[in-house]
């Protein structure tokens, strides 16, 4: 049974700015403290987190020194951001932008969330799309989330880092988009999936086009903080399960969105095809398992079941594999689909089961029909069982 390829879809995201011209403001001594990490300690998410944690001790603190050190050394990939990569994993793409210290937004969050984490910070990527001067950006973007002392805040490491002159990169460390509060950042920020706008009355799609994102405490109550609890829980299907739900909820308003929710769609797909091939995996194993036993049983029923053995024990020695290929042909029928590309490969599995068990039945009958006999007759019903069983490979 060839097993499914992983895979790995990547959305190029762009961003754009807003011209706040924020200053730092009581973050001089920690800034400074991050900017004389060795350089050597810039190509390890590891190193990086080693380095914060032995430096900083509050949440606080090191969140800061996350934000600042992303902010501050990674500069966006001009060249690059309309590329889209199908091939490369999270950590191909950390570790090419720690490399190369370009990245766009999605890289930036990346290792934002990584360092966080690392630090024992509880962070989360952000996926959604952003509004500019009353207009919608048309390409989604990434940002992250954290919690600080038990309160969820925003983080934007791309827009926080620099912006875009005249089609050039030119970086300068904007504060505004470090530790913002969720019902501000929202005005700018709308997430695919309402979980992540951290309120208890989120707002809806065309609340964001429409520029009302004020708390409206007549919307229906969301408990958020349950919701996300809720989710730690659960398996990556249902988490994205959950997710589409939400997001179709929240309506379908542009493209952006529907490549979201259409991803995470064929993501569950091929989660769920992927985990079923798994289980095939399983059976198969189980099969051979039988098989082995069946063979074991053939090969004593061609030897005239000598050495003698109890008929217990010669009777346990045929049921025993017949009750795996039963079980096994009950388990292969009840998993789901594993992809149009192994379909003909289960259907042989299934065909191979239904002969080895078909094999297994005749022998079992052998054996009821052999066990009801006299010793004297027992002698005279053994000839050569040539038809073993045959295992998968």
């Amino acid at each position: 049974m060839n097993k499914m390829k992983n895979c790995f879809i990547v959305f190029a995201l762009l961003f754009s700015f807003l011209s706040f011209g924020q200053t730092n403001v009581g973050y001089d001594l920690i800034d400074k403290k991050i900017a004389t990490i060795p350089l050597n300690s810039g190509t390890s998410i590891a190193a990086i987190a080693k380095y914060i944690n032995a430096n900083f001790k509050t949440e606080n603190d090191k969140i800061r020194a996350v934000f600042y050190w992303t902010a501050s050394n990674i500069s966006y990939d001009v060249k690059n951001m309309f590329a889209v990569s199908v091939n490369e994993t999270t950590q191909d793409r950390i570790a090419k932008t720690l490399k190369t210290k370009k990245g766009i937004c999605s890289d930036y969050a990346a290792i934002f969330d990584e360092i966080a984490t690392l630090v024992n910070v509880k962070s989360v990527v952000v996926e959604g799309y952003t509004k500019q001067h009353g207009q919608i950006d048309v390409v989604s973007h990434a940002w992250c989330a954290a919690k600080i002392d038990n309160k969820w805040y925003v983080f934007d490491p791309t827009w926080g880092s620099g912006s875009l002159i005249n089609g050039k990169f030119v970086k300068k460390i904007n504060n505004y988009y470090f530790k913002a509060a969720p019902e501000k950042i929202i005005s700018s920020h709308i997430p695919f999936d309402y979980l992540w706008q951290f309120s208890n009355y989120p707002i809806t799609n065309d609340d964001f086009y429409d520029g009302k994102t004020q708390l409206n405490k007549n919307k229906k109550y969301f408990d958020f903080e349950a919701e996300i609890a809720k989710q730690s829980s659960l398996s990556e299907i249902d988490q994205l399960f959950d997710a589409t739900e939400r997001i179709e909820k929240n309506g379908l308003k542009n493209a952006m969105i529907v490549e979201n929710y259409k991803f995470k769609k064929e993501l569950i797909t091929y989660l769920r095809q992927n985990a079923n091939s798994e289980k095939v995996n399983e059976i198969v194993k189980e099969v051979n398992e039988a098989v082995v036993l069946l063979n074991d049983f053939i090969t004593y029923r061609n030897n005239k079941f000598k050495p003698t053995f109890p008929d217990d024990e010669i009777n346990n020695m045929i049921q025993k594999p017949r009750e795996k290929l039963v079980k096994c042909q009950n388990d292969i029928y009840t998993v789901g689909s594993t992809g149009s590309e192994n379909a003909s490969n289960l259907a042989s599995i299934k065909k191979a089961i239904e002969s080895n068990l078909a094999t297994a039945n005749e022998h079992a009958l052998f054996v009821k029909n052999y066990l009801s006999k006299s010793k004297i007759v027992r002698q005279t019903m053994f000839s050569k069982a040539t038809w073993f069983g045959i295992p998968l490979n």
